[in-house]
């Protein structure tokens, strides 16, 4: 089994999003039972509250349900149960950095390390995936293509894990 936990500030726009496409791919590639996925805040504000209006509506419009989403702060023991803890930003990867024990650091990474290469063999050229809470709609719908691009290297990365696991039963 493999744990994936993204992080934003609030859950309720960027992680929750990163969740459900994340999800949507791990299904759509029959590893559901291997995959866990989920998702909190670095700052529990919207604790109990379900995903932002526009989040929602953009997420739907690509088929991805962030319908049953419930807000939450990441807790100690996140620490210990994910196997990959996926900060939206550096903001939020220097708290979570700065909130885990030692032993569990080498598995929090800023998101967008898993976006696919440029063509020109590059790394990609965003960093990190901006908040989109203050600004309009075009905002959601940027967030979402680099969680969809960030998301197929890391659905890569953990497809050749599983497989190496499986190859060394």
């Amino acid at each position: 089994m493999v744990r994936v936990l993204f992080v934003c500030m609030g859950n309720i726009c960027r992680s929750p999003t990163a969740a459900g496409v994340f999800r949507a791919l791990v299904e759509s590639q029959g590893l559901a039972g291997r995959v866990v996925v989920d998702s909190a805040g670095t700052h529990a504000y919207h604790a109990g509250e379900g995903a932002d209006r526009r989040a929602l509506r953009t997420a739907a419009r690509r088929g991805i349900d962030l319908s049953e989403h419930v807000a939450r702060g990441v807790r100690r023991s996140d620490f210990d149960s994910f196997d990959y803890i996926l900060a939206m930003d550096r903001e939020n990867f220097a708290d979570l950095f700065g909130r885990a024990p030692v032993d569990a650091r080498a598995r929090i990474r800023l998101f967008m390390e898993f976006a696919q290469r440029r063509n020109d063999g590059g790394e990609s050229a965003v960093a990190e995936v901006p908040d989109p809470y203050y600004g309009g709609p075009d905002g959601f719908d940027r967030v979402l293509d680099l969680i969809e691009a960030a998301s197929l290297g890391l659905l890569d990365e953990i497809g050749r894990t599983l497989a190496t696991r499986d190859a060394e039963k």
